[in-house]
């Protein structure tokens, strides 16, 4: 084998055990220990905080690399090729995040869950809804002008 294809295939090793070693730790924010908190006790009463927990979606995530095997790079088109000595690369990113969505109370009078309001959510989704139904409005008021 040459020495070339023994650094791609070495490359693509390493990728794969990065990439493996990334997704763990993107799974391991669905593990029921971040989705249910520690209880806590505070005499006859058991709290348990419940959260809403998401990677990726909305969050967004990205996963990339790639190799040059040597002498196959160039400045620009129509340029003579120069020797590179070859190359990789690796990359990646991404994002999660968590929010406590409701509180489970065990008491001697039973289990109870109760919400948690998040009032900034609301108030922006409430804005964000408003803003919308204004720029509707007037461009409707607009073509009805003409």
């Amino acid at each position: 084998m040459s020495s070339t294809l023994d650094e791609m295939i070495h490359s693509v090793d390493r990728y794969q055990e990065q990439g493996q070693a990334w997704m763990d730790k993107l799974l391991a924010a669905a593990q029921p220990g971040a989705v249910f908190g520690e209880p806590v006790k505070a005499g006859d009463y058991t709290l348990i905080t419940a959260s809403e927990v998401g990677a990726g979606g909305g969050f967004g995530f990205g996963f990339g690399g790639g190799t040059s095997p040597a002498g196959t790079s160039s400045e620009a088109p129509g340029e003579k090729q120069q020797d590179t000595g070859g190359g990789s690369g690796i990359g990646g990113g991404g994002g999660s995040a968590g929010r406590p969505v409701a509180t489970i109370i065990i008491g001697p009078e039973g289990v109870r869950v109760e919400p948690v309001v998040d009032v900034t959510k609301i108030a922006l989704a409430v804005f964000t809804t408003a803003g919308a139904m204004l720029l509707a409005l007037g461009r409707m008021s607009r073509m009805h002008r003409k």
